[in-house]
């Protein structure tokens, strides 16, 4: 299975970006084999609108079942939903705890965006 985790930067050490659609990286985890790469984000970090949707769309474009961050606005998880997306906010700390957190199943999935419009 693939998870993405917003991330301030590109490895399993990095912290975990509390905003989704402007996060930095996403790190792109497959939870069986343990291999990861990550995926830029830039495009969307200045972006003055459309950032959480176009997020979501690279994001399901990389076959993720789940995401891991810390904050996710409606048009984002609206999209995300829509692609059968699993959506887990309010995670913390690094983006092997995020994982280790999700694997014990520890992390609640998200019935709803946490945040509203532009935020962070």
């Amino acid at each position: 299975m693939k998870v993405a985790v917003s991330a301030r930067g590109g490895s399993l050490q990095s912290e975990v970006d509390p905003r989704f659609g402007r996060a930095r990286y996403f790190v792109i985890v497959d939870t069986e084999t343990g291999e990861f790469t990550a995926v830029d984000n830039e495009q969307n970090l200045n972006a003055a609108q459309g950032a959480g949707i176009q997020a979501a769309q690279h994001v399901a474009a990389q076959g993720v079942q789940a995401v891991l961050t810390g904050h996710c606005g409606p048009k984002a998880f609206r999209t995300l939903s829509a692609g059968g997306i699993a959506v887990f906010t309010g995670v913390e700390g690094t983006v092997a705890d995020a994982l280790e957190r999700y694997k014990a199943g520890e992390l609640s999935t998200a019935e709803d965006a946490d945040v509203h419009g532009h935020w962070g």
